[in-house]
């Protein structure tokens, strides 16, 4: 098939997260199957206007803002190159049921984001944003085939009133290790994602900070760039190293060498951080929230905390640590858990719900 495929962003994006990791490993092994793929994205500094990444075609056009309004021009001069079209959802649509009216739509999409819209935009943006302007939003998909990673966000969408809506299982991009790494001599826990408020990156670094009375020798790891990095820099607490963004080595050694990952959000789509620290034989300690109850298994590949807070999140966490063996037997189910990820069975699952229709 020929399909132009629709994101804000792509791999190579400085902003690129796990939903443009599940984009490219998707769409260039589709490539591979024999499929034209050219993704239709947003520009970025001193980047190109076109591209090709593993046999994808990358078009970027636009910035944050009019990358929409840029996709529909483009659509509207190329459509006659194509035989399907991908939406890509992460919190403002393309809005293409609107008008491709020649060809397919399918829809897919992360997470629904409520929570980002009030903790991301003042008052009374935010308010307008999650109490309406989301859900007008996504009423245009209500009838279209949409895909997505979990069943707490197939279930968020069908009480939109979505009703063809087909969960797939999202893969692992990196070896996973046959056994755990021997941990750093001092007891290391671990933040990666990105700086920004719906994340909730502060609430994990006041949680190491009650870690540090029961271990006042142990460090914290934050991986991962975003606008708080200032401000989590001034919250008064020791043995903290931000690293920033870091290439994919260096992330994957400093999770390995950790005890755990701190998961605090207010939602993910699936929390693909998740998976990859259980490859590197690593638990997660996470909060409680669509996406989270999904990737983490309780007492198999980390711990759900019964209470979203800092308080709670280092409570459990200084319990675990307090049980060597608890946490090394944790740590080895961690990763038997990662085996079940796979971005080839991944793509068959894709592969047959856009070619069925």
């Amino acid at each position: 098939m020929r399909i132009l495929w629709f994101n804000w962003r792509d791999i190579r994006n400085p902003e690129a997260g796990g939903a443009e990791v599940l984009t490219h490993e998707i769409s260039s092994r589709l490539v591979k199957k024999g499929h034209d793929i050219t993704l239709f994205t947003s520009s970025f500094q001193d980047c190109s206007e076109s591209d090709v990444i593993d046999g994808v075609s990358v078009v970027r056009k636009g910035g944050k803002f009019s990358v929409y309004r840029e996709a529909k021009k483009y659509y509207k001069i190329h459509k006659n190159k194509f035989d399907l079209i991908i939406d890509e959802i992460n919190v403002k649509p393309f809005l293409t049921p609107k008008y491709v009216k020649e060809l397919p739509i399918i829809g897919l999409i992360h997470q629904i984001s409520p929570e980002q819209f009030t903790t991301e935009l003042p008052f009374p943006i935010g308010i307008i944003g999650r109490y309406f302007l989301e859900k007008k939003w996504l009423s245009y998909y209500r009838d279209i085939l949409t895909i997505t990673v979990s069943n707490s966000t197939r279930i968020s969408l069908e009480e939109l009133g979505y009703n063809r809506v087909r969960v797939i299982k999202v893969g692992l991009s990196i070896k996973q290790l046959p056994e755990p790494l021997p941990k750093e001599d001092q007891i290391t826990v671990t933040y990666i994602g990105r700086l920004k408020k719906h994340k909730l990156p502060d609430h994990a670094i006041l949680a190491f900070k009650k870690i540090l009375e029961s271990f006042p020798e142990s460090q914290m790891y934050v991986i991962g760039n975003g606008y708080m990095i200032k401000k989590l820099k001034q919250i008064d607490v020791k043995n903290i190293t931000f690293f920033g963004h870091i290439d994919d080595k260096q992330k994957y050694e400093l999770i390995a060498r950790s005890h755990l990952v701190l998961m605090p959000a207010t939602r993910e789509g699936w929390g693909l951080v998740v998976i990859e620290s259980n490859a590197m034989g690593t638990p997660v300690i996470a909060y409680k929230v669509p996406g989270l109850v999904d990737s983490v298994q309780n007492g198999i590949n980390g711990l759900l905390v019964e209470k979203n807070t800092p308080d709670e999140l280092a409570s459990m966490a200084v319990s675990l640590l307090k049980d060597p063996i608890k946490l090394l037997t944790l740590s080895r189910s961690s990763l038997d858990y990662a085996k079940n990820f796979n971005w080839d069975n991944t793509v068959s699952e894709f592969e047959k719900i856009i070619m069925d229709g």
